[in-house]
């Protein structure tokens, strides 16, 4: 089998070379339900988990009852602080919780592979020569993807030193512009088309293995 590979763009968006790919990581086998695992911990990481509510016996007050027990008419209460009553305590109230998933490191890395993988096997995976980006040009950029022809959203992974490019890519539409240390999975499920820069490629290979 051939070892993976990625259309190389420079500045016009045009691919004349292609750069060879890492096979243990974009050659992986896509399984789908560890890619769902690692979506599912990285969103529920996200989640703040404070939504909470007051039950009957946290509400101030209400210590006597409401009216006699028999002879008015009404049903019987013990205290205004239950449910029924405006003010009243919450029934089966929300509590603070943590929506926290336990995901094995390996099972991450499987998944890492399995979602970049996948972007190769659709030909959305394209490398970035950076070099034609000498200052910040948003133009430059909205002309590389109009030759490279691919869906948005877009996920654009750059170095830290690449500020141009960053800045070059960031203010496009339904574009985003991440480091390669901050990607993930989800980010890599959500894009329609992933472009990396030669510089950052070592950095995404490197977490997957």
């Amino acid at each position: 089998m051939a070892a993976p590979k990625a259309p190389l763009l420079g500045v016009t968006g045009q691919s004349s070379r292609e750069k060879a790919l890492d096979e243990v990581v974009f050659g992986s086998d896509v399984k789908p339900h560890l890619v769902h695992e690692a979506v599912r911990a990285e969103l529920n990481e996200r989640r703040a988990g404070t939504q909470s509510a007051k039950s009957r016996g946290f509400v101030a007050g209400g210590r006597g009852k409401p009216w006699r027990q028999k002879g008015t008419g009404r049903a019987r209460a013990g205290t205004i602080r239950a449910p029924q009553f405006t003010g009243g305590g919450v029934a089966f109230p929300p509590t603070m919780r943590s929506f926290e998933l336990k995901v094995n490191k390996k099972v991450k890395r499987a998944a890492f592979r399995a979602a970049l993988a996948a972007h190769v096997n659709e030909s959305t995976l394209a490398i970035l020569d950076a070099s034609g980006f000498e200052t910040p040009s948003t133009r430059a950029a909205a002309e590389l993807l109009a030759g490279w022809d691919k869906g948005f959203p877009l996920v654009v992974v750059v170095t830290e030193e690449e500020e141009t490019v960053a800045k070059s890519f960031r203010n496009l539409a339904r574009t985003v512009v991440t480091l390669p240390s901050e990607l993930d999975v989800s980010q890599v499920v959500w894009a329609r088309s992933l472009l990396v820069s030669e510089s950052a490629l070592p950095v995404v290979q490197g977490r997957a293995m």
